[in-house]
């Protein structure tokens, strides 16, 4: 009976993981001097501005941050609403309108044609415009079936305007796949629609993600441009507060949760992509 040979690392490759790991635990105290340091300056310097505590009373108060908490939290609990909502809107929408921009059989260029459109329209027309032209210029109409809610306005408002960029990000996913992976789909028997579904759309999907997450990144904080339209959301209760109170600490406030809702999205979005870049062997 014989046994399988156990691999042993030799004395050189335990001397340079040794010296690697010296080398990664040197830069990284380095890193955390420089910016200790560098931190420790701003905050100095800031500090000791002449402007400084007229700054610290308008825009650091703790108690005007704590009266303003509630309201501004409530508001911020409508702006994650309406990301909640509109975030698989979009994703409809951008990978109805990718994939009428890859139909080739002429019988579908007006298809084609309106889905260009779309996208060079909206990707070029500011969002909070967007907001306007929606929110206020849909109801002007007076059509039967159009929304007068507030929140539906501003997710249809925002599922236009973030539809076309993420239609361009699925679009260059889909074809930075291969034309052999359909061509091979197509030889086992499977429709365009199909090998569509099951071939190209996982793989694109998947080299596309980190992209996507950032626009949802993006989308999170967009969500505030719907104050424009009245709606209670954070900023709209921070300019309330700030209104009446004459104080802008609300808006430190407003701009913390934001941050804390968005610095967890754009940490995965780089490990996504990070993961991503190692799998590809860069």
């Amino acid at each position: 009976m014989t046994t399988d040979p156990v691999w042993v690392k030799s004395e050189r490759q335990q001397e340079r993981e040794r010296v690697r790991r010296s080398r990664a635990r040197r830069s990284a105290s380095i890193a955390t001097t420089s910016t200790i340091v560098f931190l420790a300056l701003v905050v100095w310097i800031v500090t000791n501005s002449p402007g400084w505590p007229r700054v610290q009373a308008s825009f650091f108060s703790a108690d005007a941050f704590v009266e303003a908490l509630p309201d501004v939290l409530d508001g911020f609990l409508l702006n994650i609403k309406i990301f909640l909502i509109a975030e698989p809107l979009i994703l409809v929408v951008g990978l109805l309108v990718a994939l009428a921009r890859g139909i080739k059989t002429p019988a579908f260029f007006p298809i084609r044609a309106l889905a260009t459109l779309y996208t060079d329209v909206f990707r070029g027309v500011p969002t909070l415009l967007v907001i306007f032209l929606v929110g206020f210029g849909l109801p002007a109409l007076k059509l039967q079936g159009i929304p007068n809610d507030l929140v539906t306005l501003g997710v249809i408002a925002l599922t236009l305007s973030y539809g076309a960029y993420v239609a361009e990000v699925l679009r260059s996913g889909i074809d930075s796949v291969h034309p052999s992976q359909v061509a091979a789909a197509r030889s086992l028997g499977l429709s365009h629609g199909k090998a569509m579904r099951f071939v190209v759309l996982p793989q694109a999907v998947r080299r596309v993600v980190p992209p996507l997450l950032n626009d949802f990144v993006s989308l999170q904080k967009d969500t505030a441009l719907v104050a424009t339209l009245g709606l209670p959301e954070a900023l709209r209760q921070a300019q309330i507060y700030a209104s009446g109170k004459f104080n802008y600490t609300s808006y430190l406030v407003a701009a913390l949760l934001f941050v804390l809702l968005t610095i967890p999205m754009a940490r995965f979005t780089d490990h996504l992509a990070e993961r991503t870049r190692r799998r590809r062997g860069a």
